[in-house]
């Protein structure tokens, strides 16, 4: 009896909230939203120092050679298709693969 008790506070006051944020609404022309435009402040440019995380990262002269001079990554290229987790292990044990290999991973 006490649950339900607490379960039907819940409920009311789940309907009183409601109310309350619908009460406050507040529809907005398009009129309103230009005139929030218009005043809304520049778009800001956020400047900040690169990091290498914690600490851990490449020395600031070995990061061209890092990112291989270019900057972007190489994709992967696979020679087998990706195994699927619920797919049969290429092992051969008959396991699935994420209970089988795909668990070292």
């Amino acid at each position: 009896r006490e649950a339900f008790a607490l379960f039907q506070d819940m409920l009311e006051r789940i309907k009183t909230e409601t109310v309350n944020i619908l009460a406050r609404v507040r529809i907005r022309t398009e009129e309103d939203v230009q005139a929030a435009e218009r005043r809304a402040p520049p778009t800001m440019q956020y400047q900040h120092e690169e990091t290498t995380g914690f600490g851990g990262g490449v020395p600031d002269e070995d990061q061209g050679a890092a990112l291989g001079g270019a900057g972007m990554p190489q994709t992967v290229q696979r020679d087998q298709p990706k195994v699927g987790r619920n797919d049969p292990c290429p092992c051969g044990s008959g396991k699935k693969f994420k209970q089988c290999h795909g668990r070292l991973n």
